[in-house]
């Protein structure tokens, strides 16, 4: 459906987007994330018409979006992170001004009731939009970009602002409009993403560094080894037999307290469940362990270890990784390294294939 072909964008001398290719199919959720300036909003921007790009394609449904920007932003339905609502306006007079301006020609009354029931503004539908709550405005933002059924919408920080259950409502309207429409979902809550999205493309100083299916990357968040557990004994002896215990990778401790036990961060190597041992090597020692939690791994661990794998100096990282780590009281562990690289090297194929790809096109 959304075809993205070497885009290129230099603004001067900088280069915000640099030589990208990926593939959005129909019917598909995909999250759009990177930090910020890594050429996210530049690229969505060149996707809906409102920038055109240096070099390269993108295409609509086969429609290129230079040659043929009318056609395809009839196919395309934007909601920018600030709804462009007229707050003067009721809902009604917004939504039948949008049916004008975008020429549609679907039966007006029945067209506009259906994407009201989508969205669910019914009981506001004749309020002026400046008396609605945050949480209905960006309703009515959606529901103009659903406006002559676009076969492709794409959201920029939908939920931005929003309370708990405001933010879940958004998600799950989401969710529904994938099944009838090809979704592009640019935010920077990562569970959100988890929650709402088929695939995740992270994008990092203009070019793509992991390009895959959620539910590949939330079986490896599955497979973490890392645990809090809390033991009863002397700190300093119970750290030493933790480090040294075959099958644990790293062992730190935490400053939580609860009587005489204290709370230790554990991680196993790859692929060792070292619950069982852990147990028996404690208790042979008359070290109670009174509490075991599993950690696992979260998704913004990914997000920074790929995103920290691909800088050119590994020696600059981000603010938000090192406030992350302090956070965390750890190193990343192995498996964190070995699904980030697993990203990064297939993003690179990715970047190899199309490269190859267009050599042979140019021939």
């Amino acid at each position: 459906m959304i075809k993205i072909e070497h885009l290129v964008k230099n603004y001067g001398s900088n280069c915000a987007v640099d030589d990208i290719s990926f593939e959005v199919g129909e019917g598909e959720i995909v999250g759009f994330l990177g930090p910020n300036g890594a050429g996210k909003s530049t690229t969505m921007n060149i996707l809906t018409g409102y920038l055109s790009s240096t070099s390269g394609k993108v295409t609509i449904a086969g429609i290129d979006i230079l040659t043929d920007p009318i056609g395809a932003k009839k196919l395309i339905g934007y909601l920018p992170e600030q709804p462009p609502l007229y707050l003067d306006m009721t809902v009604e007079e917004y939504l039948h001004f949008n049916y004008e301006l975008k020429g549609c020609r679907l039966e007006r009354a029945r067209h506009l009731g259906e994407i009201c029931e989508t969205v669910k503004i019914k009981d506001v539908y004749r309020k002026v939009i400046r008396t609605l709550s945050k949480g209905y405005r960006q309703r009515v933002g959606i529901a103009q970009a659903l406006i002559g059924n676009p076969r492709v919408i794409i959201f920029d920080e939908p939920t931005v602002g929003l309370d708990p259950k405001q933010i879940i409502e958004i998600r799950n309207l989401i969710r529904g409009l994938g099944k009838a429409h090809t979704v592009i979902l640019s935010t920077h809550i990562l569970q959100e993403v988890q929650a709402v999205c088929d695939r995740i493309v992270i994008i990092n100083k203009g070019k793509i560094v992991a390009n895959e299916k959620t539910e590949n990357i939330s079986s490896a968040v599955e497979r973490s080894r890392r645990f809090n557990a809390k033991i009863c004994g002397p700190q300093k002896e119970v750290l030493s037999m933790l480090r040294g215990m075959q099958g644990i990778s790293y062992a730190e401790a935490l400053a939580e307290r609860d009587g005489d036990a204290y709370t230790y961060m554990v991680e196993s190597e790859y692929g060792v469940d070292i619950r069982k041992k852990l147990f028996f090597d404690l208790a042979a020692r008359g070290w109670a362990l009174i509490g075991l939690e599993a950690l696992g791994m979260s998704l913004e661990d990914i997000f920074i270890t790929v995103v920290d794998q691909s800088e050119e100096r590994p020696s600059k990282t981000s603010a938000a990784a090192r406030t992350v780590r302090r956070n965390r009281g750890q190193e990343k562990n192995a498996l964190e390294r070995e699904v980030g690289a697993s990203l990064l090297e297939d993003a690179k194929k990715q970047r190899a294939e199309a490269a190859l790809h267009q050599t042979e096109d140019d021939e």
